[in-house]
Parts: C-alpha cells; sequence; structure tokens
C-alpha cells in the first residue's frame, strides 16, 4: 500500500532558503510542498486557507515572528491545530522550549541534513516530535536531574506517579524522540512504547506528546 502524501507549506524571509527546501522535500516521492510565506502574518494566513499537513517556520521572520506563528497554528488548546516544525539558524535552548510550549512538534537547526529535514517531516505528519540531535544532546543532560525525579523547572514526573520506567520513557519524549528511538534505545517494542505513552499522558493530564514535553519543561 502506497505511503499517504504529506503536504508541507515552508515559511522563511529569504526566498533562497525557501526555494532550498521546497527542493529537498518536492523530490521524495510521498512529499509535496502546497505553499510558500516570506513572513510570520502570511504563514498563518496560508497554513489556514490551504491546511498542510506539517507547516516549516523560521523564527526571525517579519510581521510575526516563527514562535508566535507556532501559538496561533499549533496551539494544543487551539480549535483546530497544525503539525508545525520550526527550523532556524537560532541555537538557544529558550527558543526550542517556547516552540515546543506553543504546540511545535520539531525544532531543527538549518545545518541539518537534508535528510533529518525529510524526516522530521515525516515524523510530524504522523504525530511525532523530532529536536536536532545537537539540541537533544544538550537537553538530555539537562534533564539528568529526572534520574533523581525532578524535571527542571517542573513538579518532578514521579510526583505526578510515574513509574520507573515511565520516568525512563518521559525525558525522551521531552527533548524529541520518536516512539521506533524510544523503542531501540530501551529495547521495547512499539506497542509497548505506545501503551507507556498512554499512561504517562494519562497521568499528567497531556493530550499528546508536546504537552508531555511542556510539562517535563516547567509549564504543565
Amino acid at each position: 500500500m502506497p505511503e499517504p502524501q504529506i503536504d508541507v507549506a515552508v515559511a522563511d524571509d529569504q526566498e533562497l532558503v525557501r526555494a532550498g527546501f521546497s527542493m529537498i522535500l518536492d523530490v521524495q516521492p510521498c512529499i509535496r510542498v502546497v505553499g510558500e510565506a516570506s513572513d510570520g502574518v502570511e504563514c498563518v494566513e496560508v497554513a489556514r486557507r490551504i491546511r498542510p499537513d506539517v507547516v516549516l517556520v523560521d523564527i526571525r521572520m517579519p510581521r510575526l515572528d516563527g514562535l508566535e506563528v507556532v501559538q496561533q497554528l499549533a496551539s494544543p488548546s487551539g480549535p483546530d491545530s497544525m503539525n508545525v516544525v520550526v527550523i532556524t539558524t537560532i541555537d538557544q535552548d529558550d527558543h526550542m522550549r517556547t516552540a515546543l510550549r506553543n504546540g511545535a512538534c520539531g525544532f531543527l537547526l538549518k545545518d541539518a541534513s537534508p535528510g533529518l529535514l525529510v524526516e522530521a517531516v515525516h515524523a510530524a505528519a504522523r504525530g511525532d516530535s523530532l529536536v536536532s540531535p545537537a539540541v537533544t544532546m544538550r537537553l538530555l543532560r539537562d534533564l539528568e536531574a529526572v534520574e533523581s525525579h525532578t524535571a527542571p523547572g517542573s513538579i518532578g514526573f514521579a510526583e505526578a506517579g510515574l513509574s520507573e520506567r515511565e520516568l525512563h520513557i518521559a525525558p525522551l519524549v521531552a527533548v524529541g524522540h520518536t516512539n521506533q528511538e524510544i523503542s531501540d534505545e530501551l529495547f521495547l517494542s512499539l506497542s509497548a512504547v505506545k501503551t507507556y505513552l498512554g499512561r504517562i499522558q494519562g497521568k499528567l493530564d497531556a493530550r499528546n506528546r508536546v504537552e508531555t514535553a511542556a510539562w517535563a519543561w516547567g509549564d504543565p
């Protein structure tokens, strides 16, 4: 059975960057770029009009920056949330955390490989999240506090009633690991990972993995 097509919108104020992303994505057999925007306001308008499966946004854009775009398009509390991936040159953890809290399902640096960009689009389309490996390594170090049952800036995961196994899985979700990556790292089946994620979300009163990540970064 062929994979379903993924429609993507790209928002960046640099035309060459938009063209580059479009070129990488359009050659993929199951991905099609259906819209472009040169600023944040246009991005919101285009996304709401054409309803793409995934929206790629830069942080630094005129009129409305990428973090505000994420809040308008991807907020879990919004009526019509979309899958938004932030891709930027700004390598700052606070931007990544704000993007996740606002509902983003991915955070990539612009020096990421074309393969990682494609993987991020596929992950977003299926409801997973992906964070650039360089950012992930820093965040994992920050999340070492979870080993002592305390998540940075928030109530400890253990205080929310998470089991020992769930305490290993929740931080991986918080830094953007996909279900498959969690499965490989913890030697669990995919079905077991999905079961644990369901339990974690229930205990944290989180509707999805983005809200689980937001809990970890101090916004329960």
